[in-house]
């Protein structure tokens, strides 16, 4: 048996054309999914990632798509369905800005946009997968969420309720969707540095970095193996659970 083999599978990865996002669709891409590649903005750099990925031989389709409306979304999903058939396999990475503040500094239209991102875009996507999914009764998704829920990092209580509230959804459609053979489970990275990460203070990384057990960074690609065992087959038992990547920096 070929383990681990996405071989027949489509997946989209939602942020794919940077970050953890490409670390993802390349480990799904070369576990032998077909990959839908999406991005928000820059035009330049999610070409670039997906030439990257070409050139791994990667089959990859990009499409450009705010992941919290409905109808970009229903766009996204045509494009991928006339040219590999039905996702599914759904990865919910794309995130929005982080800042880290005060709760005197946020305010409501703020917290807003974390719960679009990380509450409203799973259920748009899934709502639009869960067809397909049910007729096939086969069908994965995985919430990228963070250990900032299970760490309680402050100031940064936005980002950390919209985390907190994804997880419980993860949980909940778990249960609702075991039925038709389909699980939802997610992935907690650590503090990963990749590209939006450049202009943060070397003291910060250096004190986050003292603080990690395993003694190194991690990597999109190690956020990728464990989104790709959840995608797989082997998984086909494990749903409603979440997997922190930090290299141990989880208290419990």
């Amino acid at each position: 048996m070929n383990f681990f083999s996405l071989e027949g599978h489509v997946a989209l990865v939602t942020g794919s054309s940077t970050g953890l996002g490409k670390g993802i669709a390349r480990v799904l891409g070369a576990a032998g999914a077909k990959v839908v590649l999406n991005y928000a903005n820059n035009v330049a750099r999610a070409e670039q990632a997906r030439e990257e990925l070409a050139a791994e031989q990667i089959d990859c389709l990009l499409h450009r798509a705010d992941v919290t409306n409905e109808g970009q979304i229903d766009e996204m999903f045509r494009a991928a369905e006339s040219t590999y058939g039905p996702i599914d396999i759904i990865v919910v990475n794309a995130t929005p800005d982080q800042p880290q503040l005060p709760i005197e500094q946020y305010d409501w239209e703020f917290h807003q946009s974390m719960l679009d991102f990380f509450v409203k875009s799973p259920y748009l996507l899934t709502r639009r997968a869960l067809p397909s999914m049910r007729q096939q009764k086969w069908g994965r998704i995985v919430n990228i969420t963070s250990e900032v829920y299970h760490r309680s990092v402050a100031p940064f209580s936005a980002y950390v309720a919209a985390k907190g509230a994804q997880i419980g959804w993860t949980r909940s459609m778990a249960t609702e969707l075991a039925p038709h053979g389909i699980t939802v489970n997610s992935v907690a990275p650590g503090w990963i540095p990749v590209e939006r990460h450049e202009k943060d203070p070397q003291e910060m990384k250096d004190a986050y970095f003292s603080i990690i057990p395993m003694g190194r960074w991690g990597t999109p690609e190690d956020v990728g193996y464990a989104v790709l065992f959840y995608a797989s087959e082997q998984a086909s038992f494990v749903t409603g659970q979440t997997t922190c990547v930090n290299g141990g920096n989880t208290p419990w």
